[in-house]
């Protein structure tokens, strides 16, 4: 079986439910906010396409302001009831752009991350789960649903790693770009 490994032409990213009266709630929300961020830029710089979900927002507000200016409309945005991100329009994204890997981060780590993240894994996608960029509302929920997702079969990974598997080479065209990102990620 070979070993799943992120490249810019097999990967997207997934953004799961990081809206305005949620964040308030979460344990390190500007850490978490800030690292989606610096993915969707990374997705950007790598022309990897962004598929963002919004969970209720009559009742959760719009997906919060540092990453909507970040996606100025290039990302396609569904908003669902669901606990799972994996909806329909969701699902036929994925299986238009012929990508297997799922680069996810978001909330909350025991709802939302986990149920898209099962379902991914069920629909033959490889889930990879940015830790870092993956929040709750309660810090101890984290690890529990990390190791059940890790358990299912999804992958760990940081911003930073994932970035620098995703150039693979220092001679990657869009290293400079990346290191500047890079030299932004938090180290708390």
């Amino acid at each position: 079986m070979p070993i799943p490994r992120l490249r810019p032409d097999d990967t997207l990213l997934l953004v799961v439910d990081l809206q305005e009266r949620l964040m308030p709630t979460i344990t390190r929300a500007e850490m978490v906010v800030h690292h989606a961020g610096l993915l969707v830029e990374l997705a950007g710089v790598l022309s990897m396409p962004v598929v963002l979900t919004e969970q209720y927002v009559k009742g959760l507000g719009p997906t919060v302001e540092p990453l909507r200016s970040r996606l100025a409309g290039a990302a396609l945005r569904v908003e669902k009831t669901r606990f799972s991100g994996l909806v329909d329009p969701v699902r036929a994204f994925l299986d238009r752009s012929g990508r297997r890997n799922v680069l996810v981060c978001g909330c909350e780590a025991h709802v939302c991350i986990l149920q898209t993240t099962l379902d991914l894994l069920g629909a033959g996608f490889v889930p990879w789960l940015v830790t870092d960029a993956v929040g709750a509302s309660s810090d101890p929920q984290i690890p529990v649903a990390l190791r059940r997702m890790e358990a299912a079969g999804a992958i760990a990974t940081g911003v930073m790693s994932a970035m620098y598997e995703l150039l693979g080479d220092a001679r990657h065209d869009a290293f400079r770009a990346c290191l500047e990102l890079a030299k932004q990620v938090r180290r708390e």
